[in-house]
Protein backbone atom coordinates (compact mmCIF):
# COMPACT_ATOMS: atom_id res chain seq x y z
CA UNK A 1 0.00 0.00 0.00
CA UNK A 2 1.42 3.37 -0.98
CA UNK A 3 1.43 6.42 1.26
CA UNK A 4 -1.40 7.91 -0.79
CA UNK A 5 -3.66 4.88 -0.25
CA UNK A 6 -5.79 5.10 2.84
CA UNK A 7 -6.44 2.09 5.04
CA UNK A 8 -10.11 1.27 5.55
CA UNK A 9 -10.73 -0.23 8.98
CA UNK A 10 -14.02 -1.36 10.46
CA UNK A 11 -14.46 -0.37 14.12
CA UNK A 12 -17.18 -2.51 15.66
CA UNK A 13 -18.71 -1.74 19.05
CA UNK A 14 -20.33 -4.18 21.48
CA UNK A 15 -21.88 -3.54 24.86
CA UNK A 16 -19.13 -3.10 27.42
CA UNK A 17 -20.48 0.38 28.08
CA UNK A 18 -18.01 1.22 30.87
CA UNK A 19 -15.21 1.29 28.27
CA UNK A 20 -16.89 3.70 25.85
CA UNK A 21 -14.89 6.75 26.96
CA UNK A 22 -11.67 4.89 26.04
CA UNK A 23 -13.20 3.61 22.81
CA UNK A 24 -14.02 7.15 21.69
CA UNK A 25 -10.29 7.87 22.08
CA UNK A 26 -9.46 4.80 19.96
CA UNK A 27 -11.79 6.02 17.19
CA UNK A 28 -10.18 9.47 17.30
CA UNK A 29 -6.66 8.03 17.24
CA UNK A 30 -7.38 5.83 14.21
CA UNK A 31 -9.19 8.61 12.35
CA UNK A 32 -6.27 10.92 13.08
CA UNK A 33 -3.87 8.51 11.35
CA UNK A 34 -5.36 9.00 7.90
CA UNK A 35 -7.39 5.81 8.28
CA UNK A 36 -10.95 5.61 6.99
CA UNK A 37 -12.88 4.24 9.97
CA UNK A 38 -16.25 2.55 9.32
CA UNK A 39 -18.32 2.23 12.53
CA UNK A 40 -20.36 -0.96 13.10
CA UNK A 41 -22.81 -1.13 16.00
CA UNK A 42 -24.24 -4.13 17.83
CA UNK A 43 -27.97 -4.05 18.57
CA UNK A 44 -27.31 -3.29 22.25
CA UNK A 45 -25.02 -0.37 21.43
CA UNK A 46 -27.72 1.08 19.17
CA UNK A 47 -30.56 0.74 21.65
CA UNK A 48 -29.38 0.71 25.29
CA UNK A 49 -29.10 3.87 27.34
CA UNK A 50 -26.93 3.31 30.43
CA UNK A 51 -25.35 5.24 33.29
CA UNK A 52 -22.43 5.81 30.91
CA UNK A 53 -24.56 7.72 28.39
CA UNK A 54 -27.26 7.27 25.78
CA UNK A 55 -27.02 5.13 22.67
CA UNK A 56 -27.84 8.10 20.45
CA UNK A 57 -25.10 10.27 22.00
CA UNK A 58 -22.48 7.54 21.54
CA UNK A 59 -23.35 6.97 17.89
CA UNK A 60 -23.41 10.72 17.24
CA UNK A 61 -19.95 11.10 18.83
CA UNK A 62 -18.47 8.20 16.83
CA UNK A 63 -19.92 9.40 13.55
CA UNK A 64 -18.63 12.92 14.20
CA UNK A 65 -15.14 11.53 14.89
CA UNK A 66 -15.07 9.16 11.90
CA UNK A 67 -17.19 11.25 9.49
CA UNK A 68 -18.83 8.00 8.45
CA UNK A 69 -22.36 6.69 8.88
CA UNK A 70 -22.29 3.47 10.87
CA UNK A 71 -23.49 0.02 9.82
CA UNK A 72 -26.50 -0.87 11.96
CA UNK A 73 -28.02 -4.03 10.48
CA UNK A 74 -26.93 -7.52 9.50
CA UNK A 75 -27.91 -6.64 5.93
CA UNK A 76 -25.59 -3.61 5.93
CA UNK A 77 -22.68 -5.65 7.32
CA UNK A 78 -23.00 -8.65 4.98
CA UNK A 79 -21.45 -6.97 1.87
CA UNK A 80 -18.13 -6.67 3.76
CA UNK A 81 -17.53 -10.26 2.61
CA UNK A 82 -18.13 -10.13 -1.14
CA UNK A 83 -16.77 -6.59 -1.61
CA UNK A 84 -13.76 -7.07 0.71
CA UNK A 85 -13.49 -3.33 1.29
CA UNK A 86 -12.05 -3.51 4.82
CA UNK A 87 -8.30 -3.89 5.29
CA UNK A 88 -8.88 -4.87 8.93
CA UNK A 89 -11.72 -5.08 11.43
CA UNK A 90 -11.37 -4.13 15.09
CA UNK A 91 -14.02 -5.13 17.64
CA UNK A 92 -13.62 -2.71 20.54
CA UNK A 93 -14.87 -3.40 23.06
CA UNK A 94 -15.29 -7.12 22.42
CA UNK A 95 -17.49 -8.59 25.14
CA UNK A 96 -17.45 -12.15 26.45
CA UNK A 97 -20.84 -12.66 24.80
CA UNK A 98 -19.42 -11.64 21.42
CA UNK A 99 -16.36 -13.89 21.85
CA UNK A 100 -18.53 -16.88 22.76
CA UNK A 101 -20.74 -16.38 19.72
CA UNK A 102 -17.74 -15.84 17.45
CA UNK A 103 -16.31 -19.18 18.64
CA UNK A 104 -19.63 -20.88 17.94
CA UNK A 105 -20.04 -19.31 14.48
CA UNK A 106 -23.17 -17.39 15.49
CA UNK A 107 -23.95 -14.30 13.38
CA UNK A 108 -27.00 -12.76 15.02
CA UNK A 109 -25.78 -9.13 15.28
CA UNK A 110 -24.31 -6.63 12.81
CA UNK A 111 -20.91 -6.95 14.54
CA UNK A 112 -20.84 -10.75 14.28
CA UNK A 113 -21.95 -10.64 10.66
CA UNK A 114 -19.19 -8.12 9.94
CA UNK A 115 -16.63 -10.42 11.61
CA UNK A 116 -17.81 -13.50 9.69
CA UNK A 117 -17.93 -11.60 6.39
CA UNK A 118 -14.50 -10.06 6.97
CA UNK A 119 -12.79 -13.33 7.95
CA UNK A 120 -13.89 -14.86 4.66
CA UNK A 121 -11.41 -12.46 3.02
CA UNK A 122 -8.53 -13.74 5.22
CA UNK A 123 -7.75 -10.28 6.56
CA UNK A 124 -7.01 -9.32 10.20
CA UNK A 125 -9.77 -9.38 12.82
CA UNK A 126 -8.56 -7.64 15.98
CA UNK A 127 -10.28 -8.18 19.32
CA UNK A 128 -10.05 -5.61 22.11
CA UNK A 129 -11.59 -7.63 24.91
CA UNK A 130 -13.56 -6.40 27.88
CA UNK A 131 -15.16 -9.15 29.92
CA UNK A 132 -15.82 -9.90 33.57
CA UNK A 133 -15.39 -13.63 32.95
CA UNK A 134 -12.15 -13.77 30.91
CA UNK A 135 -10.58 -16.05 33.52
CA UNK A 136 -13.85 -17.91 34.06
CA UNK A 137 -16.44 -19.04 31.52
CA UNK A 138 -14.77 -17.23 28.62
CA UNK A 139 -11.24 -18.49 29.27
CA UNK A 140 -11.72 -21.37 26.83
CA UNK A 141 -13.10 -19.02 24.16
CA UNK A 142 -10.08 -16.72 24.42
CA UNK A 143 -7.83 -19.76 23.97
CA UNK A 144 -9.79 -20.96 20.94
CA UNK A 145 -9.79 -17.53 19.30
CA UNK A 146 -6.05 -17.11 19.89
CA UNK A 147 -5.51 -20.23 17.80
CA UNK A 148 -7.73 -19.15 14.89
CA UNK A 149 -6.21 -17.88 11.68
CA UNK A 150 -6.33 -14.09 11.09
CA UNK A 151 -7.55 -13.28 14.64
CA UNK A 152 -5.36 -11.03 16.78
CA UNK A 153 -5.74 -9.61 20.29
CA UNK A 154 -5.04 -6.18 21.67
CA UNK A 155 -2.83 -7.00 24.69
CA UNK A 156 -4.92 -7.27 27.83
CA UNK A 157 -4.69 -7.66 31.61
CA UNK A 158 -6.75 -7.83 34.76
CA UNK A 159 -8.51 -4.56 35.44
CA UNK A 160 -9.48 -5.14 39.10
CA UNK A 161 -7.90 -8.34 40.42
CA UNK A 162 -9.02 -7.71 44.02
CA UNK A 163 -12.76 -7.23 43.44
CA UNK A 164 -13.27 -8.87 40.02
CA UNK A 165 -10.74 -11.69 39.88
CA UNK A 166 -11.92 -13.10 36.51
CA UNK A 167 -12.19 -9.74 34.73
CA UNK A 168 -9.77 -8.69 31.98
CA UNK A 169 -9.71 -5.71 29.67
CA UNK A 170 -7.60 -4.69 26.69
CA UNK A 171 -4.99 -1.95 26.92
CA UNK A 172 -6.80 0.23 24.38
CA UNK A 173 -3.78 2.50 23.97
CA UNK A 174 -2.26 -0.44 22.04
CA UNK A 175 -5.04 -0.78 19.43
CA UNK A 176 -3.05 1.12 16.81
CA UNK A 177 0.14 -0.91 17.45
CA UNK A 178 -1.86 -4.14 17.34
CA UNK A 179 -3.43 -3.10 14.04
CA UNK A 180 -0.02 -2.31 12.55
CA UNK A 181 1.36 -5.71 13.63
CA UNK A 182 -1.74 -7.62 12.48
CA UNK A 183 -1.54 -6.07 9.01
CA UNK A 184 1.92 -7.69 8.83
CA UNK A 185 0.54 -11.03 10.06
CA UNK A 186 2.00 -10.71 13.57
CA UNK A 187 0.45 -10.79 17.03
CA UNK A 188 1.68 -7.85 19.13
CA UNK A 189 3.59 -9.21 22.13
CA UNK A 190 3.34 -9.66 25.02
CA UNK A 191 -0.38 -10.44 24.84
CA UNK A 192 -0.89 -10.64 28.61
CA UNK A 193 0.11 -7.50 30.49
CA UNK A 194 0.00 -6.45 34.11
CA UNK A 195 -3.05 -4.91 35.76
CA UNK A 196 -4.23 -1.55 34.44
Amino acid sequence: MTQDQKLTVGLAFTGSFCTFAKIREVAAQLAGQNIRVIPIYSDHVQNMDTRFGTAAEFQKDIEKITREKGLCTIQEAEPIGPTGYLDALVIAPCTGNTMAKLCAGITDTPVLMAAKAHLRNEKPLILSISTNDALGMNFKNIGMLMNMKNIYFVPFGQDNYKKKTNSMIAHTDLVSDTLEAALKGRQLQPVILGPQ
